[in-house]
Formats: C-alpha cells, structure tokens, sequence
C-alpha cells in the first residue's frame, strides 16, 4: 500500500514561492493563471497487512509529528492500493 501525503501551506499564510512561481508565469505569457500556491508531496510505502483504518492512522501520526509544520501546514493523505 502507499500513502500519497500532499501538504500545503494553510490560508492566510505568505507562499513567496508562489507569488515567483505566479510571476514567472505571468512573465511568460500565462495570464490567465489568478494565484499559485506551492505546496509538497511525499509519497510513502507503508507495509502489507495494514487495514486502510490502521495505515491512516499511522500516516496521521507521521504527518502530524515530523513531515508537516501544522501550525502553517495542512495536509491530505490518500491511500493506494
């Protein structure tokens, strides 16, 4: 199983990368583009046997005390079979 983890900076919170992203993009002809927010995705292999329950659970776990900054961060997590 694999447990796809997109974390993204909360609303309300400064995305210099974005704002680049966002004017490079404007730079280059894409105006039809309002707002970019950059965000990252980590893309983990969790071990056979796990039920979508536990596996949650545990990638909850992994996102709330080492792979997100929750006090700026928010995140989705998607399980794969």
């Amino acid at each position: 199983m694999k447990a796809i983890v997109n974390i993204y900076l909360k609303e309300g919170v400064l995305d210099p990368q974005g704002k680049a992203v966002h004017h490079a993009l404007g730079s280059l002809g894409f105006r039809e583009v309002e707002d970019v927010r950059v965000g990252k995705q980590i893309i983990l292999k969790l071990r056979d046997g796990l039920s979508d329950q536990e596996a949650k659970e545990e990638v909850e776990q992994m996102c709330e005390k080492l792979l997100a900054n929750t006090v700026i961060e928010d995140y989705d997590i998607e399980l794969v079979r």
